[in-house]
């Protein structure tokens, strides 16, 4: 382990064996490989039976305001509400909402099989699992659909208050003053002013996951197994997910030598999501418009918490040299 999270398991490790004492012995603490969070670790518990089970831990980054994205005790009730109701996420049998004991609000969840896949850089080997690479986007889209289709008014009542598209716009657009590159920050301004002047009327509102895309499905053996990574889930227009997913798999909204692996044409993965019960098709370019707005003004944010060494992570390098292409797609 290196670079700046060296250690952080070790520093971890007592505090969580404690915690877990009377469930079993924890081993095998690690930084979990994919992704870039730097706050997610796997470990296995070991019970006094010799049965043995995977879990991952994750808590609130240090040092920053607990809501949103960051506030990881809220994801407790939303992931125990859809493992209930069938779909392919993790159960959470521990959750904590202070600093007690481990600094920030923790989740610590089942471990689902599988590995999630980055589209635009996938680890060596795992591309072999699949025997058509295309079915890595229409399993997103499928599962896409399903959690459209979940009934959040029933399950989730006071979870969290529903956002609009003009809230999201401007939650976006104020994300936008941690750009560096003032051209780049002028032109999407002049977008999310273009955004803003055709904002289409309100679709079906429901449970978004907010990043919805490959990286976030874990595979095994070609099988789509869970959807992880529920930091940016809300309550607002579906249309924000399907947005999201047609700008990942676009080439033109990447630099050449960013650009994701095998991606369908836009009708395959918007027919396969309706066809999963998916409802958001309407104002389908407005959606990929603003998708690919925000995916500029969160590299924005990262690259300049990467360049200052806030939070160091050289992918992002990659995510910048396509903002001119998100900006322009």
């Amino acid at each position: 382990m290196t670079g700046p999270n060296e250690g952080a398991a070790d520093r971890l490790g007592p505090a969580l064996q404690d915690y877990l004492a009377e469930s079993g012995s924890m081993r095998d603490l690690r930084i979990m490989p994919d992704g870039h969070a730097g706050t997610t670790f796997g470990f296995e518990l070991a019970r006094a039976d010799g049965a043995s089970e995977r879990y991952i831990f994750k808590k609130a980054p240090d040092g920053v305001p607990r809501r949103g994205s960051t506030d990881i005790f809220r994801q407790a009730r939303l992931l125990r509400a859809l493992h209930a109701a069938g779909l392919p996420v993790p159960d959470v049998p521990w959750a904590g909402s202070d600093d007690i004991p481990f600094g920030a609000p923790f989740i610590i969840m089942t471990r689902l099989p599988g590995r999630s896949l980055i589209v635009w850089d996938p680890a060596p080997g795992l591309l072999a699992e699949f025997t058509d690479p295309m079915t890595i986007w229409t399993a997103t889209a499928r599962l896409m659909g399903e959690l459209h289709r979940f009934d959040w008014q029933a399950s989730l009542g006071g979870w969290e208050a529903a956002t609009g598209l003009p809230a999201e716009l401007d939650r976006w657009t104020h994300l936008l003053r941690h750009m560096a590159d003032g051209a780049q920050r002028a032109i999407a301004l002049a977008l999310a002013e273009r955004l803003r002047l055709a904002l289409p009327a309100a679709g079906p509102v429901g449970l978004v996951h907010g990043d919805l895309q490959p990286g976030n499905l874990l595979f095994d053996r070609g099988d789509a197994t869970g959807l992880i990574d529920w930091d940016l889930a809300a309550i607002a227009p579906l249309g924000l997910d399907v947005g999201w997913l047609l700008m990942i798999a676009d080439p033109r909204c990447w630099a050449p030598d960013w650009s994701p692996i095998a991606p369908p044409p836009r009708t395959t993965l918007l027919d396969t999501y309706r066809e999963a019960g998916g409802a958001a098709l309407a104002d389908i370019d407005w959606h990929q418009a603003f998708a690919a707005f925000r995916m500029a003004a969160i590299t924005g944010l990262n690259l300049k918490l990467h360049r200052d060494g806030r939070r160091p992570d050289p992918v992002w390098e990659k995510f910048g040299a396509s903002v001119p292409f998100l900006l322009g797609a």
